[in-house]
């Protein structure tokens, strides 16, 4: 039993199979040392914003970047992925930081973790497979359309008393602040933003995020000599030191070890543990693991077809959990693989979870070297950054060419989910958008179910029908209607099954319901019943009844014993 349990379960398995089965090379170590770096120059300005995006200070993105990061490229069942704090849990994470503050916050993280690791071990990392394109489709395009305006508060400077926490009333309230536009924000956040956008046709392989920061900085510094007032890091964020130092935008240190239930909630005052604390938070924890499990298994597949590797879908699953129970005790909020920096670590060159690791030791250094300059950085820079993810995690192309080419069913399902998403949340989008998809593909399905009389049939002796489909719930019922109707004047009915693959309960029950009401005299011939249909009526205690049910193997046996008992005239047929 325990051999059948963790069968499979290999923790560390990446990081093995890439750094010891495989030869590791010191020319492997140089291009992982390359693509570490250059994914760490991706992550450490999208950890801050991503952190300010969800509510906290910007620190608390690096914790999380340097210590999951850590933890789940030792850990996780990818050897490519790069996780750290990803933009699709921002919708999230900043209602749960705004209720609960920071202690919550990370509770809530490390809730989902447990919920991750028992998803491993209960092998469900293959469930990805179940859930349709439409619906990945809606609720990404959902959480990137709730990021995007989120953002236009810091990229034009708005000036927002209060954010109200539904959607609609979001918007309004946006709408309603845009006389108090700051023209020095938005200029700093469209130079970061045109940057971000041409910088990649210039054809230079670097990301363009350094650019874009340092391009949005020199802007910032031309306009403090104009004395124009600019919003930074430094500006909206302070920290105090176990010292009573205190400082403002980073603290110089690296991550330090506490409790995450003694981190301040959103009162100011160390949270506690307790009973009510873990049922206030599991919702949200339960949210933060299943966009989580979804996030990181749909990063491994890509970085499959990028690379030709493949990964371990259940390993990955208890990495993910692992790095998200361990970096709460540091600082770090919830963190998933990142689609965007795993896809440019492939494209650095990385061999193995190594480069994971280098970007996270870079994301270290910037905490120590760094933090001063970084607290200088605007925050509609920022809000630039945040603005960019929010569009390539739309996926526009791709919603375009559904909308355009997939049937109207996806088409709905995608809208509904979108729509659900920016409304309300991601949990209910997801599992309206499942539901809806099973839904219409059991109509879908029932709907090929059909039947077609076969030329072996002669008028007021026998009928010979073929079913072709599964006769299922959705379908049996109609399917039997439809025979009664058509064999009704009929002495003898014969059903071929060979194209009948499923029977299940309620087809059972419908076959059950018309072999009993057949009318009197007739008689029902089944034959060519595939292995699990056969099984199915085994299992139900379903019998031969003499002059009323009968079996046959094929369908020229049935027709033999049947014109064996015909008038002669039917005989020489």
């Amino acid at each position: 039993m325990k051999n059948r349990l963790f069968a499979g379960i290999r923790p560390f398995s990446a990081f093995i199979d890439a750094c010891w089965k495989e030869p590791y090379t010191t020319q492997r170590f140089i291009k992982d040392i390359i693509a570490g770096i250059t994914v760490g120059i991706i992550a450490i300005p999208l950890a801050m914003a991503l952190a300010i995006g969800s509510g906290v200070a910007p620190q608390y993105g690096l914790y999380t970047s340097a210590v999951a990061g850590i933890v789940i490229a030792l850990c996780g069942g990818s050897r490519f992925s790069v996780s750290g704090p990803t933009a699709a849990f921002v919708v999230i994470l900043y209602p749960v930081s705004q209720q609960f503050g920071l202690a919550g916050l990370l509770i809530a993280t490390l809730l989902s973790g447990l919920i991750l690791v028992v998803m491993g071990f209960a092998r469900l990392g293959k469930l990805i497979e179940f859930i349709p394109l439409s619906v990945t489709l809606g609720f990404t395009s959902g959480i990137a359309i709730t990021i995007a305006t989120m953002q236009i508060k810091d990229f034009f400077g708005l000036t927002l008393e209060q954010v109200p926490e539904q959607y609609v009333g979001k918007v309004a309230a946006l709408v309603g602040a845009l006389p108090t536009i700051n023209l020095a924000d938005t200029l700093i956040g469209v130079g970061t933003m045109a940057v971000l956008v041409y910088w990649p046709r210039l054809g230079i392989r670097f990301p363009a995020h350094l650019p874009a920061l340092i391009v949005g900085s020199g802007i910032m510094w031309i306009l403090w000599l104009l004395d124009m007032p600019v919003a930074t890091i430094g500006t909206r964020f302070g920290y105090i030191l176990a010292d009573g130092t205190h400082g403002q935008g980073i603290p110089p240190i690296l991550p330090q070890w506490l409790l995450p239930w003694n981190f301040p909630d959103a009162h100011g005052v160390p949270m506690g543990f307790n009973w009510h604390t873990v049922s206030a938070l599991l919702p949200a924890a339960f949210s933060m693991a299943m966009l989580g499990a979804i996030e990181s298994l749909l990063c491994a597949v890509v970085l499959d077809g990028m690379t030709g590797k493949k990964h371990q879908s259940n390993n990955e699953l208890i990495g993910q959990g692992l790095g998200n129970i361990i970096a709460p005790f540091f600082g770090g909020i919830t963190a998933t693989a990142a689609i965007a920096r795993s896809a440019a670590n492939v494209r650095a060159g990385a061999t193995s979870p190594v480069s994971s690791l280098v970007h996270a030791g870079l994301v270290l250094l910037a905490l120590l070297v760094l933090a001063p300059a970084l607290s200088y950085l605007p925050l509609s820079a920022m809000a630039a950054l945040l603005l960019l993810v929010a569009w390539n995690m739309s996926e526009a192309r791709k919603v375009v060419y559904l909308l355009r080419r997939a049937p109207k069913d996806d088409i709905i399902v995608m809208l509904i989910c979108m729509s659900l998403t920016v409304l309300f949340d991601m949990v209910i989008a997801i599992t309206v958008g499942i539901v809806l998809a099973s839904l219409l593909f059991m109509r879908r399905i029932a709907s090929m179910t059909r039947i077609n009389e076969l030329p072996q049939s002669i008028a007021g002796q026998r009928r010979v029908i073929r079913v072709n489909g599964p006769l299922f719930f959705a379908a049996a019922e109609r399917i039997f209607e439809e025979i009664a109707e058509l064999t009704a004047q009929d002495p003898v009915i014969i059903l071929q099954w060979d194209a009948v693959p499923v029977l299940d309960a309620g087809g059972l029950q419908a076959f059950r319901n018309f072999s009993e009401h057949l009318p009197a005299g007739a008689r029902l011939i089944v034959t060519d019943i595939p292995f699990q249909p056969l099984k199915t009526l085994a299992r139900a205690n379903i019998h031969p009844i003499p002059g009323r049910l009968e079996f046959y193997s094929t369908l020229p046996q049935a027709l033999q014993a049947q014109d064996q008992i015909l008038p002669a005239t039917a005989n020489g047929n």
